[in-house]
């Protein structure tokens, strides 16, 4: 979304800080006083409703930015954020952050991602409807994969943090599905397993999953 001078630039306007695994990073409900651009580790995003079920909307990784929105339209967050992983991020204040984006004419950038994750967002929820828990699965992977290793065209990329159930929250499926599931990728030799570790074993195999349309 920005550039990497923009990003370094956006880094300094805030101070760093830290969040354990597991950790609330930011809470639903809170009012949009700041947001953070995370650098390092895996987050989830997630909306918690009144009956207390939770529903997965997205992972982020190092590069994103979390509670934009509610910075930019003044509202509570409609959102949590939850670090998977031991996560760093930089803590940026509304104005001072809204200041930054109007100096460097950023706002169109900034539309353009939000547009970005909208069809992100309404692609995944086809992919719910429409494909196999397997193909599923393989493009989550995959996506955690880009998010922890941009770029990441090798085998051997670890992921760490993620359990079961969160896997079955991203796909729409039971826990007992996300294992059968995981099973067939073994089999195929495009990854391996073990608590809250997925080793991607084979890239291409798992690619291959991914673009199975049936």
């Amino acid at each position: 979304m920005l550039s990497d001078e923009v990003w370094r630039e956006l880094r300094d306007q805030g101070a760093s800080r830290t969040f354990r695994e597991r950790s609330v990073m930011l809470r639903q409900g809170s009012e949009g006083t700041h947001l953070l651009a995370l650098t390092d580790g895996l987050a989830k995003v997630v909306y918690r409703a009144p009956d207390g079920v939770m529903t997965w909307l997205a992972f982020r990784g190092p590069g994103d930015l979390l509670g934009e929105v509610s910075v930019f339209h003044g509202t509570p967050r409609t959102a949590e954020v939850v670090a998977l992983t031991p996560c760093t991020a930089v803590v940026l204040e509304a104005q001072r952050f809204r200041r930054f984006v109007e100096e460097r004419g950023l706002v169109m950038d900034l539309m353009r991602e939000a547009l970005h994750r909208l069809r992100e967002s309404d692609a995944h929820r086809t992919e719910l409807l429409t494909l196999p828990l397997v193909v599923r699965l393989a493009r989550v992977i995959l996506r955690l994969a880009e998010l922890t290793c941009p770029g990441a065209g090798s085998d051997g990329v670890r992921l760490t943090g993620l359990s079961q159930e969160e896997i079955a929250q991203a796909t729409g499926v039971t826990r007992n599905a996300v294992i059968t599931g995981l099973q067939r990728l073994r089999e195929a030799g495009a990854v391996e397993t073990a608590r809250r570790v997925i080793v991607i074993r084979d890239m291409q195999a798992l690619r291959d999953w991914a673009a199975t349309a049936v």
